[in-house]
């Protein structure tokens, strides 16, 4: 496929500190592709919807520019959405980048190379979607990657503890619990966890302490 000529409908191209999941506070070039298929109550990146089209290869040039970087984070909105998409995933592998695909778990993870990191969420009954979650992908999920509940109450909170428990007892993945920004206490959320003895990570957004809201750009 020529590069030139693919196109991605991209929202942004930045680079900053990672804000969540194991790679928290290294530095990533994010690549925001347009548009998602659900309408998340908590959604934080309402402004994704809209993008322009960019082509691979300009995708790539941006990426040569930084070096340095930990990894790349591909995201949205829903990345999985453009076909494209996994043409950039499998060019980026070849070129032996590491990279993060965050994705909110309703499609299918079976044309994503096993080599990227999967971040995947599952969402839960505050967000709207609670049966949006596509269960065979489960069997994609590799030690490496990661599930990730967002938590706003203590029913989104029973809610992630039993699907943890139901289906994420055997997966051998880092499971995420991420609490919602300004509306569950971090503490909170923590003493849950170690009241009930959870195996899973507290998902704070750095970027949010840091700079308020969003990543700042660099």
């Amino acid at each position: 496929m020529n590069t030139s000529t693919t196109l991605l409908n991209v929202n942004e191209i930045f680079y900053s500190l990672q804000g969540e999941t194991t790679r928290t506070g290294f530095p990533s070039l994010f690549i925001r592709l347009a548009g998602c298929n659900l309408q998340c109550r908590w959604c934080d990146t309402a402004y994704a919807r809209e993008g322009s089209p960019v082509t691979i290869a300009r995708i790539i040039q941006k990426i040569e520019a930084y070096p340095m970087l930990n990894h790349i984070t591909i995201t949205g909105g829903e990345p999985l959405l453009q076909k494209e998409t996994f043409v950039l995933l499998h060019l980026l592998c070849n070129k032996n980048y590491p990279l993060q695909l965050e994705t909110n778990g309703s499609i299918s993870l079976a044309r994503v190379p096993q080599q990227v990191h999967k971040i995947v969420d599952v969402k839960t009954p505050s967000s709207g979607h609670h049966d949006a979650f596509n269960f065979s992908n489960i069997q994609y999920l590799q030690p490496h990657d990661e599930i990730k509940f967002v938590i706003a109450d203590d029913n989104d909170y029973n809610y992630s503890k039993e699907f943890l428990q139901k289906y994420l007892a055997h997966v051998p993945c880092v499971v995420n619990f991420s609490p919602v920004w300004g509306v569950m206490e971090p503490q909170r959320l923590a003493e849950y966890i170690l009241h009930d003895r959870l195996n899973v990570r507290l998902n704070i957004q750095l970027h949010k302490l840091l700079w308020h809201i969003e990543p700042k750009h660099f």
